[in-house]
């Protein structure tokens, strides 16, 4: 019961910080005089791609810390949290567009909406499932997490010419 007291407050901190962190990382790179490591993870224009760094960076801190604090006592926390990320990230991508695609343009605040509707998802995914013994490729967890931050470093230099990467509202890609 204690374990799961534990969980439940690190995951309820981990909702508080990325949703602090991630917003705040939607002006870093404009605060920094557009800074070309600190848009390496933060947003550097309004594409969709560029506003996954707002969830992806903050849990991967919260991945990692969560990791360390649960060594031992739960040895899945790490991949559950990859799969908490991915599953975030995936959330944001599949209502941005299915609304977008209905309405036929976005707004702000079903944007922020998702993202906050994404974060708390996967603290909850993370708190249910930590409970359960599963298995884990704490390698593999490590591997996805590792190319998810060269791809988003990566791919702030040199995006993908597709819309998941273009700024609506510039019509450009990356910087």
């Amino acid at each position: 019961m204690k374990r799961q007291h534990s969980i439940l407050k690190f995951e309820l901190f981990s909702i508080v910080f990325t949703l602090i962190l991630g917003t705040l990382l939607h002006f870093t790179f404009e605060w920094s005089n557009q800074n070309l490591f600190v848009g390496s993870f933060s947003a550097v224009n309004e594409s969709v791609w560029e506003h996954l760094k707002l969830i992806y960076f903050p849990m991967l801190i919260t991945a990692v810390i969560g990791s360390f604090f649960f060594e031992g006592k739960q040895s899945n926390y790490l991949c559950i949290k990859t799969k908490a990320i991915l599953l975030a990230m995936a959330f944001v991508v599949v209502f941005f567009y299915t609304y977008t695609g209905i309405i036929g343009t976005n707004f702000a605040i079903l944007d922020i909406g998702s993202f906050v509707v994404a974060i708390i998802l996967s603290s909850y995914y993370t708190y249910q499932k930590v409970q359960m013994s599963v298995s884990c490729n704490y390698l593999l967890a490590i591997l996805i997490l590792f190319i998810l931050f060269l791809c988003f470093v990566l791919f702030t230099f040199f995006p993908p010419h597709i819309e998941l990467f273009q700024d609506p509202i510039t019509l450009t890609f990356g910087l």
